[in-house]
């Protein structure tokens, strides 16, 4: 029995050190790549240790509810400030002792929960519960573990029970019986979760490569070919895909929300509008939904290499059944530019540009900019006034497209200046002779504008070619490309930031955003994530330059008109209620929470308060007439071809007819109009 167990301790330490060997033969492969081709390369020392250290634990216990504090004690003397030594000296076992120990606490927390499972819960016991914004020091003691989680549970369930109805006196009244079901339910999803994580082919490696390669900046990463794949697979306007959409209903349960009747799930003939996704199989691993991560069901549905999917379904709580998918490359709708034509009189041209999406086989006209360039001609057709650019929520792609699209509405001159690793400078010319649209313009811009919306969206405010309205963008001035850590086997690979780009006055929009010329609010932007918020994220600077490039009008008109929109809006009930919107937002997200007690009181009380600002931000309309929206005649005569697209039509017209944003830049055009 001694000579089996020796010969498998030998061959698990064989395993252990073919695997170590692999990962620092990865990250040395990272870190070379980094120091010759990223635009600021830092040296491998205790700072970047420190970075990975911190966030690969804060990844694996968020809740600090796994690690002991002893245990997290000891691993951080052992390796808080020596990974960088330890990578450099091809040592890599640490990530497999790290993830001994996390699979330990995995273990005794599931026993933990196997027990309060089968006991009753004190309800009666006097305690209090606290929520922290940002993560905190690791406490836990091992004779206090099944405290802890005892009253997590518990905080579970009373939150369960407050979110099933409006009525507190009926919830009271039906306790024992709603509690029971509950406490089952939530239990067993832990203990599910648990299992997953347990059971997970998902490897650690990944994450560890990814946090070495964010502390450079919050833009290089590491992707094995799958993540490569389905990366690529996002810029592009047409993917594999199973046709369909799904949602989160009032009790978190994955429901099929939408069917596309040209996608292989409708095609199935066995799917409808309303089944509940109970399980995703792509034939090697499942996922039960109920105790998954989002987000590994979204990267299992999303995943180019899942060419098919087995979805188990259930129908109005009926029995489950199984159905088998090979998806489809479709377009994605979600994905793809389209316009339409606002007032019978004025006629102002609007298109939207969901994202910098390319065509990245280089032999099909598919690209972003090619397929704006169709719909202002179809605009055109119809005479319109003036354009509206809708870049709300476009968080970039193609810088290619950018530059294209750029030149489009330039009609000569420099866009940009490109700063390489050397310091080198180049300036990127227009491409293109002449306009293909000479009106005026007007941008739409919010927090979630990023990288190649905002490059494209601070050349036409230096040109004074349009004015931007919204929110302040992100602030990503950088530029990525993706390159094999090793020709030879292709199968890891770094998107790695390598320029950054001025603006033609020399000044750069990183880490600050582009300021639109109009500052409107919108919901939730003090909660949105900026470049700024990224601890790694390259600071702001400026350069020297003296291009010469030629503005569209005088800025003194942007200015003007600028200054008489904010007049106009000073008084605007739709934005002076976002902004108290906002306030209460803010103080419920970003300020520090007070103790509640863990009392059915309490906690349906603190629900009414959330609920009750969600339904406000939901219910929240824009008061102004409904704007007049319709679609170009050209556009009109191709939804009588495709029909289908009806649907997607009328909605995203509804959407666009109570549109503040957008109305307020068909005022600013219509200025603009009269000034002339």
């Amino acid at each position: 029995m001694k000579k089996i167990l020796l010969v498998l301790m030998l061959f698990t330490n064989v395993v252990f050190s073919q695997s170590s060997d692999n990962t620092c033969e990865i990250l040395n492969k990272i870190n070379a790549l980094i120091q010759e081709e990223h635009i600021r390369p830092k040296l491998v020392d205790d700072s970047l240790s420190v970075f990975v250290f911190d966030n690969l634990i804060n990844e694996l216990d968020p809740s600090r509810n796994i690690f002991y504090k002893s245990e997290y004690d000891e691993l951080a003397d052992k390796y808080r400030t020596n990974l960088d030594d330890l990578i450099l000296s091809d040592h890599c076992d640490f990530l497999a002792d790290i993830t001994s120990v996390y699979k330990k606490g995995l273990l005794r927390t599931k026993t933990v929960l196997e027990k309060i499972q089968k006991e009753p819960m004190d309800y009666a016991k006097k305690d209090t519960i606290r929520f922290y914004k940002k993560s905190f020091a690791f406490y836990l003691k091992k004779e206090d573990l099944e405290k802890v989680w005892s009253k997590k549970i518990r905080y579970q369930i009373l939150d369960e029970i407050a979110e099933s109805s409006d009525n507190l006196d009926s919830l009271k009244t039906n306790f024992k019986s709603i509690e029971l079901k509950s406490k089952n339910l939530i239990v067993a999803n832990e203990i599910c979760r648990i299992n997953t994580l347990l059971e997970t082919n998902t490897k650690q490696e990944e994450k560890l490569y990814n946090y070495f390669c964010t502390y450079f900046d919050p833009h290089t990463a590491y992707f094995s070919d799958d993540s490569k794949t389905s990366f690529v697979a996002s810029l592009s306007k047409e993917h594999l895909s199973l046709g369909m959409t799904v949602s989160l209903n009032e009790k978190n349960e994955i429901i099929i929300a939408e069917l596309d009747p040209n996608g292989p799930a409708y095609q199935t003939g066995q799917i409808k509008k309303g089944d509940q996704i109970v399980s995703i199989s792509n034939q090697k691993e499942s996922l039960q939904v109920s105790c998954a991560s989002l987000e590994s069901i979204s990267t299992m549905i999303l995943s180019e290499s899942n060419k098919s999917i087995t979805l188990t379904l259930k129908r109005n709580s009926g029995k489950s059944f199984d159905v088998y998918i090979e998806k489809q490359v479709m377009k994605d709708e979600d994905n793809s530019v389209f316009s339409f034509i606002i007032g019978k009189d004025s006629k102002i041209g609007y298109i939207k540009i969901p994202s910098f999406y390319a065509d990245l086989d280089g032999n099909s006209r598919k690209g972003c900019a090619d397929d704006v360039a169709r719909e202002v001609i179809k605009l055109e057709r119809d005479n319109i006034k003036g354009l509206v650019i809708d870049l709300i929520d476009n968080g970039g792609g193609s810088m290619e497209e950018a530059i294209k699209l750029a030149g489009m509405f330039i009609d000569y001159g420099p866009l940009s200046i490109v700063v390489d690793n050397k310091h080198g400078t180049s300036v990127i010319n227009d491409p293109y002779k002449g306009l293909i649209y000479k009106g005026p313009i007007v941008i739409l811009v919010n927090s979630n504008t990023a990288s190649a919306s905002e490059f494209f969206s601070s050349i036409m405010q230096d040109y004074n070619r349009a004015l931007l309205l919204g929110s302040n963008t992100l602030g990503k001035a950088t530029m990525q490309t993706i390159l094999s850590l090793d020709e030879t086997k292709n199968t890891d690979f770094l998107k790695i930031t390598i320029n950054k780009f001025y603006r033609v006055t020399g000044k750069s929009h990183q880490y600050i955003g582009v300021k639109p010329d109009v500052v409107l609010p919108e919901f939730y932007e003090g909660v949105y994530q900026k470049e700024s918020d990224f601890p790694t994220a390259i600071k702001n600077d400026s350069i020297q330059t003296s291009l010469k490039f030629r503005p569209y009008v005088k800025r003194a008109l942007i200015d003007k008109l600028a200054k008489n929109s904010t007049n106009r809006l000073a008084d605007n009930y739709f934005f002076n209620n976002i902004k108290k919107i906002n306030l209460k937002i803010d103080q419920l997200v970003n300020t520090p929470k007070a103790e509640i007690p863990m009392t059915l009181d309490a906690v349906f009380k603190q629900k009414k308060t959330v609920n009750s600002l969600w339904k406000e931000i939901n219910t929240f309309n824009d008061e102004n007439n409904p704007l007049d929206v319709y679609n170009s005649t050209v556009n009109q005569f191709l939804l009588g071809a495709y029909p289908n697209d009806k649907t997607i039509n009328q909605y995203q017209i509804n959407n666009l007819k109570t549109n503040p944003y957008l109305n307020e830049a068909v005022n600013v055009i219509n200025e603009f109009n009269a000034a002339k």
